[in-house]
């Protein structure tokens, strides 16, 4: 666990880390808007930062890209759009496309497919436009280079209590943002399907989405901060706040800064 300067030292000189790969996604995902890219990312970093072990000899600027995407996975997942079926018709029908391509010697056209995959000319068209749209799967090459133990760190007694408060936290969000969180991380379904159940629009869901993150981000400060905990990211009222911050106390039993006092030292 690095000392609190070094970990700020990390996070500072990785921050254009952050942003290269935000605008590089942002390029490969256009509907995904770059700002929700980069917040995610900043998160993945901070959080790096605070797990990272030097002694295993891997570069912290490896290990930080890792994380970044893993999380810029986890943010197009949770605005993805298309279900199962749309993945699966879109697949298809390039795939009739691409073979017919090689059998003509040329791009076929859309009443060909049509013919060929027994649809209607509707169904390609549509099929062939949605292809067009970015559903791009975040896959990095240099991932795989990389010791498996590194997605998951080694379980110390702190990362335990950090999932405990965090488990509590994401309990102890207003109803509304509880569903958006337990449907988009843990169900892992498309916001469009989530903003249709609750009658909202899909952006309405991802602003709630990442406000129940920043939410969670200020409950895992305020409890595991080193010093006085940072200044609040979640932009909901104080006294929403406040009233957050009590239900996760408790629900844990405990308050705010007993978690680490309590806990031994690491080696």
């Amino acid at each position: 666990m690095p000392t609190s300067a070094a970990r700020n030292r990390l996070i500072e000189d990785n921050l254009p880390l952050v942003g290269y790969l935000a605008s590089e996604t942002h390029a490969r995902a256009t509907h995904i808007p770059r700002e929700e890219l980069a917040s995610a990312g900043a998160l993945a970093l901070v959080m790096a930062a605070d797990a990272f072990d030097p002694t295993l000899g891997v570069p912290f600027g490896a290990y930080a890209r890792r994380r970044i995407l893993g999380a810029f996975a986890d943010e197009m997942r949770s605005m993805d759009w298309a279900t199962r079926g749309i993945r699966t018709r879109i697949k298809e029908t390039v795939a009739v496309r691409e073979t017919l391509t090689g059998g003509l010697g040329r791009t076929p056209t859309v009443s060909e497919i049509a013919i060929a995959m027994g649809v209607a000319e509707e169904t390609v068209t549509e099929a062939l436009a949605d292809a067009g749209r970015s559903l791009t799967t975040l896959e990095d090459p240099a991932a795989s280079e990389l010791p498996t133990g590194l997605l998951l760190p080694e379980e110390s007694l702190e990362l335990r209590e950090r999932r405990r408060v965090l488990e509590s936290a994401i309990v102890s969000l207003p109803e509304r943002m509880r569903r958006i969180i337990q449907a988009v991380y843990f169900d892992e379904r498309p916001v469009k399907e989530i903003a249709e159940e609750l009658g909202v629009s899909h952006s309405a869901v991802s602003q709630q989405r990442s406000e129940a993150v920043r939410l969670l981000r200020d409950a895992l400060d305020l409890y595991f901060a080193e010093a006085a905990p940072p200044a609040p990211s979640s932009r909901v009222s104080p006294n929403a706040r406040e009233a957050f911050f009590a239900r996760v106390a408790e629900e844990l039993g405990t308050r705010p800064g007993a978690v680490r006092a309590e806990m031994p030292a690491i080696a």
